[in-house]
């Protein structure tokens, strides 16, 4: 069996991390072990390159990028400033020669030119939202929390979580350039949180963090402007826990065969799962399950998609579950690993 590595960011500002915590799986238990640590200045976002030969980290600086060893260590390649605050998301264009970022603190898009060794080139556009939120004592200003470029590599998908709605940008490969092309409104104070497209690229799930839902869209590409259709929105929680004001959609993603969808929710402190319809794109609610923490800000399925690893913020830990399809469950099956305030995390092979 391959090795496999993963890579957790966490805040540096509380507490003993570092910034990178390296893990090496253990194949037969479907856990992880901890390796060693890396500086890197409260790192609010991990995400690697296609061919998993370059991992990239959200920081205090803007984004750093790391060559992965063959052993799964890392070597810094390179800084480069958003000049912006903090990000909190990237995403990196199909074509591999762009680097985007999301700006939760100001508000801001970002668009970095990739070198040709994966390090991280110049800005070639930023873009910050304006106006007012709708709800004042939390959400009044611009936060973009998530960027998603569509699977064809026309657009670049931005969500406002203060705003209510995600700003879609034409994107010129050529002058690295951003237009809007189209805004995609989502109901008023359901503050959208993150995205993810299926893998065919057809539909568009949203994650909403304060109405606790998830809406699907219908996408396309007619006459170089993008389409999009609302086709259902569902809740991620019961209707006891839909009451509560702390309870808060996060984080989703979806499996590789385009089958399943997982969700993770804070308050109540669970990851959910819908069975996916792949040619309609529809959703059917199966499973929320605790994860034996609190705040999963993320997760990740482990290799062969039927292990998830949780990322518990407030815990302080990586919980590890056995996921069963065919029954709807998830069931522990691994001691919890500590690490310091953990935002994010990804897992890749070396092997």
């Amino acid at each position: 069996m391959s090795k496999f590595v993963a890579y957790v960011g966490s805040y540096t500002y509380i507490g003993k991390s570092k910034g990178i915590t390296i893990l090496d799986m253990d194949t037969e238990k479907h856990t992880l072990i901890k390796r060693e640590e890396i500086e890197a200045a409260n790192a609010s976002y991990v995400m690697t390159s296609a061919d998993h030969k370059v991992l990239y980290s959200i920081t205090d600086e803007g984004v750093i990028s790391f060559q992965i060893q063959p052993d799964g260590s890392l070597k810094k390649m390179n800084t480069a400033k958003i000049r912006g605050m903090r990000g909190r998301f990237m995403d990196i264009s199909p074509n591999g020669k762009f680097i985007a970022v999301g700006g939760y603190h100001d508000g801001k898009t970002t668009l970095l030119k990739l070198k040709e060794d994966g390090s991280v080139g110049r800005i070639t556009d930023g873009i910050y939202n304006q106006g007012m939120g709708s709800i004042a004592e939390r959400d009044s200003q611009p936060h973009v929390s998530c960027v998603r470029f569509t699977k064809d590599g026309k657009y670049l998908c931005s969500i406002d979580l203060g705003l209510d709605y995600i700003k879609v940008f034409r994107v010129d490969y050529k002058t690295g350039k951003l237009s809007v092309a189209h805004i995609l409104h989502c109901n008023m104070q359901s503050a959208p949180h993150q995205m993810v497209f299926s893998k065919d690229g057809r539909f568009l799930y949203v994650i909403c963090q304060m109405s606790n839902s998830v809406s699907v869209y219908s996408y396309s590409d007619e006459g170089n402007q993008p389409q999009f259709t609302l086709l259902q929105s569902l809740p991620t929680v019961g209707k006891r826990s839909l009451s509560s004001s702390i309870t808060k959609a996060l984080h989703l993603d979806i499996t590789s065969d385009d089958r399943h969808l997982f969700y993770s929710s804070a308050g109540d402190n669970c990851i959910g799962m819908y069975d996916r319809d792949p040619e309609t794109g529809l959703l059917t609610h199966r499973f929320s399950l605790p994860i034996s923490g609190r705040f999963p800000k993320d997760f990740f399925l482990m290799p062969g998609e039927d292990h998830i690893c949780s990322v518990n913020y407030e815990e302080g830990t990586l919980t590890f579950f056995a996921v069963n399809y065919e029954k709807g469950l998830i069931v522990m099956n691994a001691a919890p690993v500590k690490i310091d305030q953990p935002n994010c995390g990804v897992i890749v092979p070396i092997e």
